[in-house]
C-alpha cells in the first residue's frame, strides 16, 4: 500500500473518531461530572499511550522528556488536559451538542489570534476576513439564528466552549517549541496533569460513579478522543506527501458529527446550526488560502 493511500486511510479514521466524540461527551456526561469524566478518560488514554510506547519501544524517551524539561511539561499538562477538557466538558454539559461542537471549530481562528502576539505573525486581509465569519457563524449558532433577539441557550456555556479554543490554540502555540516524539510528548504531559486532575476531582465532585456506563463513556473518550485519533492523525501526516489534502479531511467532521449528534441523542438540528457551521467552515477555508505566485516568464 501506498504511502499516500495510507495517510487517507489514517486520516479518515481520525476524523471519522473525532466526529463520535461530541455524542461520547453528552452520553458520558449524563453519569459523570465533567471533572470525573476527565480524570477517568485522562487515565485511560495513559494507559493506551502508554501501551503504543511500549510496542513502538519508545517508552524510555518519555522518562527522558520528563527528566529534561519537567516544568514545560507541568504547563502543558496543566492545560491539556486537565484545564481544556475540564472546561470543554462543562461547555458541553451547559449547551446542546451541536451548539458545542460547532463552537469549539472556531479553534484555529483563535490560534491565529494568538500567533500574532506570541509567535510574532503577521494577521493578513484573509485572517481578518475569516475571523469576522467565524464569529459571526458563532453568533448565528449560539442564537439559534435569533441575532437580534440575542438570547442564548447559556451565556456561560458558549463562554466557556469559546474559552476551550483559547486553551487548545495556546497549547498548539506551547507545542511549537517541542520537537521531541509526539506520542511520547503526550504520555509524559497527561503524566503530569493526573494528579492535578485527581486532585481537583477529589475535593470538588468526588470519585467518579461505578457504573459501568460512566467508565464505558469515559473510556470511549480517553481511547479515542485523546488517544487513537491523536496517533492516527500524526501517522497521517507523517506517511502523507500533501499535507493540505490530509489537512482538508477535517471538514468533514463538524458534518458528520451533526448526524451522530442527532442519530444517537435524538437533538433536532437546528437550521442556524448548519448556516453558522458553513461560516465558520468558509472562514477556515479562507484563512487556509495560499495564493499561488506568479510567474513571469522571462522574454528575450
Amino acid at each position: 500500500m501506498k504511502n499516500q493511500t495510507r495517510a487517507y486511510l489514517f486520516g479518515l479514521s481520525a476524523v471519522l473518531m473525532w466526529s463520535t466524540v461530541a455524542t461520547a461527551f453528552k452520553l458520558a456526561l449524563q453519569w459523570l461530572s465533567p471533572i470525573q469524566l476527565v480524570s477517568l478518560a485522562s487515565f485511560s488514554s495513559m494507559l493506551l499511550l502508554t501501551g503504543i510506547l511500549l510496542w513502538q519501544q519508545k517508552l524510555h524517551l518519555a522518562f527522558r522528556y520528563a527528566r529534561q524539561r519537567p516544568g514545560y511539561f507541568l504547563l502543558v499538562g496543566a492545560i491539556n488536559p486537565f484545564a481544556y477538557y475540564l472546561v470543554l466538558f462543562k461547555a458541553y454539559d451547559l449547551l446542546p451538542a451541536q451548539q458545542a461542537q460547532s463552537l469549539n471549530y472556531t479553534w484555529a481562528i483563535t490560534l491565529a489570534l494568538l500567533a500574532v502576539p506570541f509567535l510574532q505573525q503577521q494577521l493578513r486581509r484573509q485572517d481578518l476576513l475569516a475571523m469576522a465569519l467565524g464569529y459571526f457563524g458563532v453568533l448565528v449558532i449560539a442564537t439559534r439564528g435569533d441575532i437580534l433577539a440575542m438570547q442564548f441557550d447559556s451565556v456561560a456555556g458558549v463562554l466557556l466552549a469559546l474559552f476551550s479554543t483559547l486553551l487548545w490554540a495556546g497549547y498548539w502555540i506551547m507545542n511549537t517549541r517541542n520537537h521531541g516524539d509526539a506520542v511520547a510528548s503526550l504520555l509524559v504531559a497527561f503524566s503530569f496533569s493526573l494528579p492535578m486532575v485527581f486532585a481537583y476531582c477529589w475535593f470538588s465532585d468526588g470519585l467518579p460513579s461505578w457504573h459501568f456506563k460512566a467508565w464505558l463513556g469515559a473510556a470511549y473518550v480517553g481511547l479515542f478522543e485523546m488517544g487513537v485519533a491523536f496517533v492516527c492523525w500524526v501517522l497521517a501526516l507523517k506517511l502523507t506527501d500533501n499535507t493540505a489534502r490530509i489537512s482538508n479531511l477535517i471538514f468533514i467532521s463538524p458534518f458528520l458529527s451533526l448526524f451522530f449528534i442527532s442519530y444517537f441523542l435524538a437533538e433536532q438540528i437546528e437550521p442556524a446550526t448548519y448556516l453558522g457551521l458553513l461560516l465558520i467552515i468558509a472562514g477556515l477555508l479562507i484563512q487556509q488560502w495560499r495564493p499561488k505566485k506568479t510567474i513571469i516568464e522571462a522574454r528575450p
